[in-house]
């Protein structure tokens, strides 16, 4: 660990909150807009002070700004004043120094408080935008960033910290993608030297490095070549894309390692590793001081991302796009893989730029082992970038979210009964059985039953819409809020009972029905997750909680038609097994995707993927025409009615609706 490393970290962090964007009187995030504005304000002023105080700084104040806001010319510009005339400007012109500060004798330290005080700050999100999203060579083994294994924890380290409240969302979303990485970046560091030691690397005769071993998660590249590299974007620094191919061979793997690293897919994060071991073994002594990279002769590392993978034969592997049908698959020919890869941009420019300016190795010519990770504990790269895109965003969660989750406010004012713009009407369409099950679950009401007319009902039937009360009455303590805990009289509770439309004579227009007869405990559950607000439910295995989550994704459907649901599980089972209950409601198959590499599991026919559910509507489409076709032969009209949709809407207007 270099001297001082630490201390210049705390005191990075340090530097960084003292210029965070947030307003110090508000507390609201700045946006890049409003920085940029108090950074030319600020500039503007002092440009206007030079012209008017200092002579020699004339030619700084009449320069455009955005040749002045950088250091090195802000420097060059200061330059020209005596030191006299600079303790004088900083200290008595300024006030960014005291006089009686013991370094306001000193050139540098005033031109470095000036400097620091109006140079151009990178933004955030610039920042945040130029960082690799995977950890190379040098972050791995930084002890003071990523301790080993011994870190006793007596010592501090240069981390933010998760703290009960946070500056903004960004605050938050920084903080959990700086932890995060360096956890992901601890792990990775762990599986590379648990990886390389059983290649058993040497230097050959042709001073070239070769492998002796063998092991489980890494093999030896045969050919490594950048294929692509994309322009950069307007506004950008680094490419838009770069490509590469790696070629590798299983030949020396049993058929159980084979088969692993043939289930490779897209997405599946790799990374490309540079071993360079020392032609001499190292000396017991030597040893105990070299690094773990000199031990294991590690040069450089880089993460990739896989775009494809293919065979010896050229034939496309593991393709879940829709470019190759599942009745298609072949197995793979040959022992020879090449995978193509999306490199890090970020870091790519960053290893040309140290190529160009200062001469360094071309990292890109060096690789010579390619490792993978076990899938479960690989997902970092992915969870990294959905952080990152957030933090792109001004505005991420609901207002009435927002300082809740940032650790301020009344954390009641998240649940139903202090939201604005409730359902006050819900249509539970099949969440009650019948009419006695509804009474069950409003024991504290009073409930009659009108029909849709407003007169008396005798003899309700599901389904049912209800005209929900804002101070709901739990039961069983269930929901709180506003909720009142004793009631002298019960409150009445008009409930409609209505006959749904006809859905047609045919069988499979018939709408699937609930059949599970929910508790009064889950029906309030359903009826705070149809509302506006925070809904949390807990319970043990067993207890309803998909059924639950269920009701309440189809009474939503129901009721906001025009609304999207998203739906996040922590594993592809637990959303597998909501989705396929979900398909067993009156929720129409084509308004349902399932995203991610899960959808092969569903215990279904259909293919709910994006490319499944685009070719499902054009089956659907030549279905409905067939129809139109045999409608019109029964008229003994001409069949070319159903070409296309636009026909079928002229054959219906004349023929079937007049």
């Amino acid at each position: 660990m270099k001297r001082g490393s630490f201390f210049a970290q705390l005191v990075d962090l340090l530097q960084f909150y003292e210029g965070f964007e947030i307003n110090d009187h508000t507390g609201t995030q700045l946006t890049d807009h409003e920085v940029l504005e108090t950074h030319y304000s600020r500039l503007q002023s002092f440009q206007l002070l030079a012209f008017k105080k200092m002579e020699k700084l004339r030619e700084l104040a009449l320069t455009n700004i955005g040749s002045i806001h950088k250091r090195a010319n802000l420097s060059k510009k200061l330059s020209v004043l005596s030191p006299e005339e600079l303790r004088d400007f900083v200290c008595c012109k300024l006030k960014l120094v005291s006089k009686e500060d013991p370094w306001s004798e000193r050139v540098d330290f005033l031109i470095e408080v000036m400097v620091s005080y109006f140079e151009k700050q990178q933004s955030q999100k610039e920042a945040i935008n130029a960082l690799p999203l995977y950890p190379n060579e040098q972050i791995m083994w930084d002890e003071s960033v990523v301790p080993s294994i011994n870190y006793s924890g007596e010592g501090c380290l240069a981390l933010p910290k998760l703290n009960l409240q946070f500056l903004t969302l960004h605050d938050y979303l920084l903080r959990n993608f700086n932890l995060f990485r360096l956890e992901s970046t601890y792990e990775i560091r762990e599986d590379i030297q648990e990886a390389v030691p059983h290649l058993l690397a040497y230097i050959n005769n042709d001073g070239e490095t070769a492998f002796r071993g063998w092991s489980r998660m890494g093999v030896p590249v045969k050919e490594f070549k950048i294929s692509e590299v994309k322009q950069t974007n307007i506004g950008e620094v680094k490419p838009a894309s770069v490509t590469a191919e790696v070629t590798y061979s299983i030949s020396s793997y049993r058929a159980q390692i084979r088969s692993e690293w043939d289930a490779l897919k897209e997405h599946d994060v790799l990374f490309l590793l540079s071993i360079r071991p020392s032609f001499e073994p190292l000396s017991a002594e030597e040893e105990d001081k070299a690094s773990v990279p000199q031990k294991l002769g590690l040069q450089y590392v880089r993460g990739c991302e896989v775009i494809e993978i293919r065979d010896e034969e050229g034939n496309l592997m593991n393709d879940f796009s829709g470019r190759i049908k599942r009745d298609e698959w072949k197995p793979p020919k040959g022992e020879l893989r090449t995978v193509t890869v999306a490199l890090d941009t970020a870091q790519y420019h960053m290893d040309v730029s140290n190529i160009a300016e200062k001469g360094a190795e071309d990292v890109y010519g060096t690789f010579n082992v390619l490792m993978r990770r076990k899938p479960k504990e690989n997902n970092f790269k992915a969870i990294l970038e959905s952080i990152r895109d957030l933090m792109n965003e001004y505005c991420i969660v609901p207002k009435w979210l927002e300082n809740i989750f940032l650790g301020y406010g009344d954390p009641s004012a998240a649940q139903w009964t202090n939201m604005p713009d409730l359902l006050e009407t819900v249509d539970f369409k099949d969440t009650f059985i019948d009419a006695d099950h509804l009474k069950e679950c409003f024991v504290d009401y009073e409930v009659s039953f009108i029909n849709s007319n407003g007169t008396e009902n005798l003899n309700p039937r599901a389904p049912f819409r209800i005209k929900l009360p804002r101070t709901l009455k739990p039961s069983n303590g269930a929901l709180t809020g506003n909720a009142v805990d004793t009631f002298d009289q019960k409150e009445a509770l008009i409930i409609e009972a209505y006959t749904p439309p006809d859905p047609g004579p045919y069988p499979q227009d018939q709408p699937k029905q609930n059949s599970v007869r929910f508790t009064p405990t889950q029906v309030e559950a359903i009826i705070s997750g149809i509302q506006p607000g925070l809904t949390m439910v807990v319970g043990p295995p067993g207890t309803g909680k998909t059924d639950t989550a269920v009701q309440i994704l189809n009474v939503l459907y129901h009721n906001c038609p025009s609304q999207r649901t998203l739906i996040i599980t922590h594993s592809n089972q637990a959303l597998n097994d909501l989705f396929e209950k979900i398909m067993q409601r009156d929720v129409p198959a084509r308004y349902l995707l399932r995203l991610g590499q899960g959808e092969q599991e569903l215990a279904t026919d259909l293919d709910f993927s994006r490319q499944g559910r685009v070719n499902a509507m054009l089956v659907r489409r030549l279905e409905l025409l067939s129809e139109v076709e045999r409608l019109a032969r029964s008229l003994q009209l001409p069949e070319d009615v159903g070409y296309t949709c636009e026909t079928a809407g002229y054959f219906w207007l004349p023929h079937v609706y007049s």
